[in-house]
């Protein structure tokens, strides 16, 4: 995966393009017209990075930003001299990094009291039917002695998730979700997204079950499919691991038969990323 890329879809550039407008407004602060320039180029490359890293901030919080940004730029366009504007530009966009930054740390996944797992996911996980591959979940029961019931199914979306869910029952007190991706792909809208993911979701939080999710990366102007997980997140207790995670193992050499599906490879850096983030909950003896 081309290093730009990475840094645009796992979220990075979302800190880089606050930074740069950060920047901005402390150029501002100058008489210097080197400095005034600079802080014109600084701006705009960092609004370019906000708007293609799809970060999805909440709508209000865009709305603080654009508002006092704006009301920002209209005076320096006066070359009026509002020092406290840039300040006030300063706090809102840390305030934006503050608000961005918890959903780029790994999750804490508590204990469980057996060795199982259940996994919901697509073709990353199901892999593309090579009889040659041993796909992740495969790769941790053989490694870690667990239990997995695998539902991942190629071309799997959040509502066919939820008809497998409801066929074949959930046999862990553990689960992780690797889905959404040919929502986001396809032609699922976001209300329909919406609406897919929170029944799945409901299907799956009953108590004494663990669910752990991997955050979607998300092309330019999809903040919204981004939005609806973290809300549905939230609502039912759901621990997000950041995109950066499942990316980190798209960029690994090899790990990848088309920039998406998973080789041998990369199923086997996966094994390792998700024993990393689920590991933890199971007892010594494993």
């Amino acid at each position: 995966m081309n290093p730009v890329v990475y840094h645009i879809a796992s979220g990075q550039a979302f800190f880089t393009g606050c930074t740069l407008i950060i920047l901005a407004a402390l150029l501002s602060l100058s008489q210097s017209k080197l400095a005034r320039r600079g802080m014109g180029l600084a701006f705009l490359l960092g609004v370019i990075a906000v708007v293609v890293s799809s970060t999805p901030l909440p709508w209000w919080l865009y709305g603080v930003l654009g508002i006092v940004t704006l009301i920002w730029l209209l005076v320096q366009f006066r070359k009026s001299k509002q020092r406290g504007l840039s300040y006030a530009v300063i706090v809102v966009w840390l305030a934006a990094v503050g608000w961005e930054l918890p959903f780029h740390l790994l999750p804490h996944v508590g204990p469980v009291e057996d060795q199982s797992l259940t996994v919901i996911g697509d073709s990353v996980t199901a892999g593309l039917g090579d009889p040659k591959t041993t796909t992740w979940p495969v790769l941790l029961k053989h490694e870690h002695g667990l239990t997995v019931q695998d539902l991942s199914r190629v071309g799997a979306t959040v509502a066919s998730a939820k008809k497998q869910v409801a066929e074949n029952g959930i046999e862990s007190h553990l689960v992780l979700l690797e889905i959404g991706g040919n929502d986001i792909l396809g032609s699922t809208t976001p209300a329909e997204f919406e609406t897919g993911l929170e029944q799945l979701l409901a299907e799956l939080a009953v108590p004494g079950c663990q669910l752990v999710m991997l955050e979607l990366p998300l092309p330019p102007f999809y903040n919204s499919f981004g939005l609806i997980q973290r809300k549905l997140a939230r609502k039912y207790g759901v621990k997000l691991v950041p995109k950066r995670v499942f990316l980190s193992v798209l960029v690994g050499g090899g790990a990848t038969l088309d920039s998406i599906h998973l080789s041998q490879a990369g199923h086997q850096q996966m094994a390792n990323v998700v024993w990393e983030i689920v590991g933890p909950a199971y007892p010594p003896s494993s």
